[in-house]
């Protein structure tokens, strides 16, 4: 996404700043982890991510870098859209799935019946 941006980030002498850096890196990681079906790792770097945005908030942010820090939570804000869209891909994939080996089940049941009356 915005690597200048990131970049800018981490520039900052406060850690605060280099956090958000962080957690910029840590939703595209996201994104890629989702995007290759490893939802596990997803889910734990979501947790990851909302401690170190959790900590990153806890103090104010400093005036001069209001605008910097706008930027970076629409693009993180952007990247979890992303990353919505392919959760809910995952989820209908996962229900279609789920229709289809009932609809399995539900026939090797009519077959086995039909073999066990004749």
């Amino acid at each position: 996404m915005n690597a200048t941006l990131t970049s800018a980030l981490d520039a900052k002498e406060s850690g605060q700043y280099q956090r958000l850096a962080g957690v910029l890196n840590m939703t595209r990681d996201m994104l890629d982890c989702a995007g290759a079906g490893e939802w596990d790792r997803v889910a734990e770097l979501e947790r990851e991510r909302r401690d170190d945005l959790q900590q990153c908030f806890s103090q104010p942010v400093d005036a001069e870098h209001g605008e910097l820090v706008s930027e970076a939570l629409a693009v993180m804000l952007h990247l979890n859209d992303e990353l919505m869209g392919l959760l809910a891909n995952a989820r209908d994939a996962v229900l279609e799935q789920g229709v289809n080996q009932a609809r399995t089940r539900s026939a090797l049941g009519s077959y086995q019946d039909v073999q066990s009356s004749s």
